[in-house]
């Protein structure tokens, strides 16, 4: 079990990574991670993620307010706190805009289809959320009905919120989730995108449940209606 420090400390190493690799420019970006049912520490706005130290994490209640803490938190942390609300599962989220995945979320193409199998053990896809304007309760009103379908969304024009047991997992998601869009994009490109087929993807779901891979897998039956 991590200490509050450790915790507070892997926020600050995951907002460096998530800078390092251009998922997120200026102060962009938030992440979370839920200590109990009534304390949740966040990211503090208006600060990069990149330059953060474990004194500026901010402690909220279940409503977002502000119990301990410095500066102001999270500008979307009505969208943390909302997610936790609904999936009682989650641990942590992490919201960024990595390029390309964001720009799938700005072509209102979602990424749900089955080519890679390490997307479709982990994951399955990525639904698109409808728009919400950042920072009100709009936002999470677009994602609740998407709580229970998946663990990484994509958010009209806007960006990627990635949820997980910890940390280490909600960040996992957004690498993953980018790098599935790059490699999507790049096949596109050239031209020809092969699909894997219903068989393939019923061993796949097999692999999973023999492994043990927990979490929600978004449907991505239909994906060859998305291009």
């Amino acid at each position: 079990m991590s200490t509050y420090f450790e915790l507070k400390a892997q926020i600050c190493e995951i907002g460096r990574r998530v800078y390092a690799r251009n998922y997120v420019a200026s102060n962009a970006g938030n992440i979370s991670y839920k200590l109990s049912e009534d304390e949740i520490l966040t990211t503090p706005t208006g600060v990069s993620k990149g330059y953060m130290d474990p004194g500026m994490i901010v402690l909220v209640d279940r409503k977002g307010k502000r119990r301990y803490g410095e500066r102001e938190p999270s500008s979307e942390i009505k969208m943390h706190v909302s997610i936790y609300a609904h999936r009682p599962d989650v641990r942590a989220v992490v919201h960024a805009h990595p390029p390309t995945a964001t720009g799938f979320a700005v072509a209102g193409i979602p990424l749900a289809h089955c080519v890679l199998p390490e997307v479709v053990l982990s994951l399955g896809g990525v639904p698109l959320a409808p728009y919400g304007t950042p920072s009100t309760e709009e936002l999470p009103q677009q994602l609740i009905p998407l709580l229970e379908k998946a663990d990484a969304f994509l958010l009209a024009n806007h960006g990627v919120v990635t949820l997980g047991k910890d940390l280490l997992q909600a960040y996992y998601r957004m690498e993953m989730v980018e790098h599935f869009a790059l490699i999507l994009l790049t096949a596109k490109q050239l031209g020809k995108i092969n699909f894997l087929t219903k068989e393939n993807i019923e061993k796949l779901k097999e692999i999973r449940e023999a492994a043990g891979i927990k979490g929600k897998q978004f449907d991505c039956s239909l994906c060859k209606l998305c291009f």
